[in-house]
């Protein structure tokens, strides 16, 4: 549906998108990832054809985006972080007005409208204006808004940031059901464990090139993180810590809140000696579970960026 080839956009010396490529299928949740300042927006525009690239090619279900914006554009539904509604019209009004720009005919703008206003659940809201909707119902009118015309493919930046957990749970759910009636979807988010949990593929972009893209187990498949078991025992002292590692060399033993500990190794840990010197230092083990890296450990390693940097970046909303 998407196919992105050898794609670089240069703004005088600076290249904010250098020589990338890759590709969405039909139907496909494609999660786009990268931290300030990589080439994501650069990129996103780009493919919607609100900016020309200095080199590669565009095609969106076949179709050239540089020689036929308008022609690929017909297909798109685009989410802005930002809505781009209009404040003084109510919800049916707005999306109404959405569609007469896609020369739907008013019967058919209006029922699709009240349509969507029951699939996202605003029909008590659809004749409140638009400037007294909460951050959630903003959202999802704007997503609403962007489905008028029922594209091939959606872009969504951002969708559920700075919204309440229910209206993120709606949309992520109202996501992953385009997605089953076959529409593609192109996702930018900045909670890695959104993406992790209902993309079909994901790349991650890093100063203008992609490090990494892939599902999630061949994401994972990517980088080697030892062996590492999370213990929880009836001892706050943790004197013993030091024995351990002695015991067991080439491990690290940390230890977290309350009672527990993770010993990591980069050979697999024998779980058997390890509850034998605990035993044999009456440590009783109320659990012992193997740990599996995250998507934001294979972020973290894949681009080098620190995990303290990625928090603050989530905090300020600014990892996208």
């Amino acid at each position: 549906m998407i196919k992105v080839a050898h794609l670089t956009k240069r703004y005088g010396e600076i290249t904010a998108v250098d020589d990338i490529s890759f590709d969405i299928r039909k139907g496909e949740l494609f999660g786009f990832l990268g931290p300030n300042g990589a080439g994501k927006t650069s990129t996103i525009n780009m493919i919607i054809g609100l900016s020309r690239p200095s080199a590669g090619t565009i095609t969106v279900d076949g179709i050239d985006v540089a020689s036929r914006t308008k022609k690929a554009q017909a297909i798109m539904g685009i989410v802005p972080d930002e809505s781009n509604l209009y404040n003084e019209l109510d919800g049916f009004e707005n999306l109404c007005f959405c569609a007469s720009l896609y020369g739907m005919r008013k019967k058919e703008r209006e029922e699709k409208a009240h349509y969507l206003l029951e699939q996202f659940r605003l029909e008590k809201a659809g004749k409140r204006p638009f400037k007294a909707y909460s951050k959630g119902m903003r959202r999802k009118l704007t997503i609403a808004a962007a489905l008028i015309h029922s594209p091939k493919v959606l872009f969504l930046d951002e969708p559920t940031t700075g919204i309440d957990v229910e209206s993120s749970r709606h949309i992520r759910e109202m996501i992953v059901e385009l997605k089953k009636n076959g529409t593609t979807i192109f996702l930018t988010t900045h909670y890695i464990e959104e993406a992790e949990r209902i993309c079909d593929r994901i790349a991650f972009i890093c100063e203008g090139r992609i490090v990494a893209s892939g599902t999630v187990p061949q994401l994972m498949d990517r980088v080697t993180h030892g062996h590492a078991i999370q213990f929880v025992t009836d001892k706050t002292s943790t004197s013993y810590i030091g024995d351990l590692q002695t015991r067991f060399e080439g491990s690290v033993v940390t230890t977290r809140s309350g009672n527990s500990l993770v010993m990591r190794s980069d050979r697999r840990i024998p779980l058997y000696p390890v509850m034998e010197f605990f035993h044999g230092n009456g440590i009783e083990v109320y659990e012992a579970r193997e740990l599996h890296p995250s998507l934001e450990d294979v972020f973290v390693e894949l681009t080098g960026i620190e995990s303290t940097v990625l928090r603050k970046e989530k905090e300020k909303g600014g990892f996208s």
